[in-house]
């Protein structure tokens, strides 16, 4: 897998929507982890339908692409099975519990929820956060 990195300089009300973008999947990834916390012996699935429960309930959720929301469980998930991986494997000293996170600054479109632009100059988001279009600076052609 390649991954090309480049710079964009959006305006204050588009770093506001990305900020909101990223906060809400910190908060999907942290209530996943408080939900497998309260219901000990639940898997994959049953955090992907609470992940659905939460999109219904709240709507500043529901405004994120479900792809988005669908890393930060899988971001969980990870953490979740590192956990259970170490304590099988007797790992000497902490097994790496599975903590909240108050200091995020990512949030992963995998698929879809972005859109390349024609010239492939500029990215445009296509959620519900209003991000909107950013230009891409960088050294490399897409």
């Amino acid at each position: 897998m390649f991954v090309y990195e480049f710079k964009v300089y959006p305006k204050p009300q588009q770093i506001t929507a990305i900020n909101e973008a990223i906060r809400t999947s910190q908060f999907v990834r942290n209530k996943v982890l408080r939900y497998w916390m309260d219901n000990r012996g639940i898997g994959q699935p049953e955090m992907f339908r609470y992940n659905t429960i939460l999109r219904k309930e709240f709507k500043f959720v529901e405004q994120l692409n479900s792809h988005a929301c669908q890393a930060a469980v899988e971001r969980t998930l990870k953490a979740v099975n590192r956990f259970y991986e170490n304590c099988k494997n007797q790992v000497k000293g902490k097994k790496g519990y599975p903590k909240f996170k108050k200091n995020t600054r990512s949030v992963e479109y995998k698929v879809s929820g972005w859109k390349l632009s024609e010239n492939r100059k500029y990215i445009n988001f296509i959620d519900q956060k209003g991000i909107g279009s950013l230009k891409l600076v960088g050294s490399r052609d897409l």
